[in-house]
């Protein structure tokens, strides 16, 4: 092996680990209900699909889901997100990831959804960015939860 190839084995490793990082901060926005920082983490023309809020393409669009949930949530936070699984393929500038999430609510019992995060990111200026995420439930303990 080349000291070339080992450089471009490093640089892939550090590229799915900012990627990672990525996601971390999405889920940990979330959970801490400051979605006005979230629409930092796309890319201008991105393209989300959360559940039943259908397709919405770019900020503008995508900041209407986050709004949403503002709004029926307001201060209070009663669930959280497990990303755990992470699948994650570096090709150049473009990637794509996997990620199995659990969300554990407390209101109005205790109960969890599992789903997935299949998502796009795109280096844009040298940092990594969602281009397309896609929210889909699996599994629920409350059949009402689920899909």
């Amino acid at each position: 092996m080349t000291v070339e190839d080992l450089e471009k084995r490093l640089k892939a490793l550090e590229d799915i680990e900012k990627i990672k990082k990525l996601h971390q901060t999405y889920i940990n926005l979330m959970d801490n209900l400051q979605y006005e920082k979230v629409l930092d983490l796309f890319t201008e023309d991105a393209i989300v699909e959360i559940r039943n809020s259908g397709l919405k393409r770019g900020k503008k669009e995508i900041a209407e889901i986050y709004k949403a949930l503002a709004k029926s949530r307001g201060d209070t936070r009663y669930d959280g997100h497990l990303a755990v699984q992470p699948d994650i393929d570096v090709k150049g500038d473009q990637a794509t990831g996997t990620w199995l999430i659990y969300i554990l609510f407390s209101r109005p019992g205790i109960q969890w959804v599992q789903g997935k995060n299949e998502c796009e990111y795109r280096r844009d200026n040298g940092v990594w960015k969602i281009s397309r995420l896609k929210f889909t439930r699996t599994l629920a303990s409350d059949q009402s939860l689920y899909p």
